[in-house]
Order: C-alpha cells, then structure tokens, then sequence
C-alpha cells in the first residue's frame, strides 16, 4: 500500500509498484471508502478510455434499491454502459458466485468491443473475487448465514473467532480477528460441510485471473475529513427520499431478503419502521444510520490495506483532475 502525496516523486512511485502482467488484456479497478466521489471519477475515466462500468457492490444488483446504495442516476447510465445493475427482483437471492459469473461474462463482452472494463465499487470481498476467483466451498446457506449474523450482532466478532480458532486454527491465523465477513463464511463453511475452511483453500489462488492486466486504485479521505462528508452523504440521502424508498421496499419484501435487509441505512432504516416514529426514535434512527456507514467506511480501509495489489491515492492531497491524470497515465503506459 502506498500513501501518496503530491510531490515530484509521486509518478516514480506508481510506477514502481506496476503489477506483472501476462496479457495485453487491462481492466481498471476503482475503489474505495463511501463518500469518496467513486462514481464521478470512474465516468471521467470511462469517457477517456472508452470504457464500460461494472458495478462491483452487492446491493446495486437489486432493482428499487436506489437512494441507499447510491446507485449512479440512469442520466450518468445514458452517457457510460453500466452493468451488474438492477439485475435482481428483491424475491432474488444473489452472491458473490454469481456475481464473479456475471461480472466475468460482462468482462468478456466488454472485451470483446474492444472497450476497457473499469469495475467500481467499495465491496471489498466482491472486488477480491475479481481479482483472484471465486471462493471455494458450498454456496451460502441462506438460514446457517443470519443465525451467524445474528450471533454476531449480539455477542460481537471475538467469540465466533475463537470458535473458529479452536475448530480451523490454520485458517483463523490467515485472518484477523475482526473479519466479520470471513468469520461468517468460515463458520457457515464448517456448519454446512463439517470440514475445516483450510481443507479447501487454493494452492495457487494468486494465480487465477493473471491473465488480466488489473490496474488497482484506492481513493480515499483522512477520517477527520471522511467521517463530516459521510454523515452529510446520510442527510442528503434521508432529504431525497430514502425512508420512503425502504417503505416502498418493505412493502415489496425486503425483510425476506436475508442480505439486502442487511445492508447498511436499511437496516437501520428497517428498525426505525418498528418504533413509535417519535422525533427521538427519529434522531436514534439518523445517529446510528451515520455510525452504521462510518464503521462500514472503516471496515473498508481494514480490508484493502491488506490488498497489495492497490496503489492508494490520497483525495486531499491531489486535485480530483490530478487523480484522474495519475491514473490514466498508469493505464495507458502499462504493458
């Protein structure tokens, strides 16, 4: 990972920490916190490379779900193909297999126009995938996955971790202790097949999607000025609708959704729903809906500080044009 300011040297920098490749063939990777402006600056890049756009969040693929994920507006969709949106009816289960599937067809499509792929989006798992496969082991077990979560909301991350330590102690030690992601489907793993997580790990994981160029950016605020510009993303989001769009959703059966009534504002948003609606369940519902999205932010920086293959761009320390600038520079000098 490397932190870069906008001196001289910055350049040098990057191109030291170009990735091999083995084939002509580029994609561009955007990632980053919430609230960093991902979106903008991917359409910027679209229209400079010739790209197409493929969301790489798993609660954009739901139809409806709009205000909450943030989705690009259908005017921004006019002006760059988009894929791996609204894709699903909420009475649709989706995961992270299909998601490598249909991300992988709209790859070879996209390829296959002679355009660029740029995958965006802050889903640090579903990114993962990308790069290196889909995971091994049984596809998630709806019921097994929301009694682990709801473990996990209640007694926290440390004693599922130390159950999975004393059952898969090789596996436990390749993750942190606050992987509430990898906890889960680790656990869900071992209920499901009764062996260890470890029995399925890939020998040379590392090495299958190298047939691809990926060029990987991270974008990202200091906390002091990201956590102001996420909890003002929260008020925008509540002055545009957002409490009626999850009633309109819960009308529609969000709450059988196991993953989508997960997902971060709905939730929240789903809990307020069951209240008295006073002014301070109100006030409860906004403060919580902000910490919700702050700690998913901070879960984010866990995650990809941990993904070598990202070069990280400070957004204070450049000028948005600069960004821009840094990376097309990247992708069109790389090999």
């Amino acid at each position: 990972m490397s932190f870069l300011s906008g001196s001289a040297t910055a350049y040098r920098e990057l191109q030291q920490k170009k990735l091999p490749s083995r084939s002509t063939k580029k994609a561009l990777v955007l990632t980053g916190p919430t609230a960093t402006g991902k979106t903008e600056i991917s359409l910027v890049l679209a229209k400079a490379l010739g790209g197409e756009i493929i969301s790489v969040d798993s609660m954009q693929v739901y139809r409806k779900m709009d205000i909450g994920t943030a989705k690009a507006t259908l005017e921004q969709r006019t002006q760059v193909p988009h894929h791996l949106i609204d894709v699903r009816d909420l009475h649709q289960s989706f995961n992270v297999v299909e998601f490598y599937q249909a991300a992988t067809e709209a790859m070879d499509s996209i390829f296959a126009r002679n355009k660029v792929p740029i995958l965006v989006g802050g889903t640090g798992f579903y990114v993962h995938t990308m790069l290196y496969g889909p995971p091994l082991g049984p596809p998630a077990n709806q019921h097994v996955r929301r009694k682990l979560e709801e473990d996990m909301e209640k007694f926290g991350p440390e004693p599922l971790y130390e159950k999975l330590k004393e059952i898969d102690p090789l596996y436990a030690g390749k993750i942190t202790s606050n992987d509430r992601h990898k906890i889960i489907r680790a656990l869900e793993i071992i209920t499901l097949t009764q062996k260890k997580v470890s029995d399925f790990l890939r020998t040379s994981q590392e090495e299958s999607r190298r047939e691809i160029n990926f060029r990987c950016w991270f974008i990202y605020y200091a906390k002091a000025v990201l956590y102001p510009r996420i909890e003002r993303r929260c008020e925008e989001m509540l002055s545009r609708g957002f409490l009626d769009e999850v009633k309109a959703l819960q009308r529609e059966g969000l709450e059988e959704n196991l993953s989508a009534s997960q997902a971060i504002g709905y939730r929240q948003a789903l809990d307020f729903l069951k209240t008295g609606q006073t002014e301070v369940d109100y006030q409860e519902f906004v403060a919580s809906f902000k910490k919700a999205s702050k700690r998913y932010a901070k879960r984010q920086f866990t995650w990809f500080r941990k993904a070598p293959e990202f070069r990280w761009l400070d957004m204070q320390a450049h000028e948005r044009s600069r960004v821009i600038e840094l990376i097309l520079h990247d992708f069109e000098n790389a090999l």
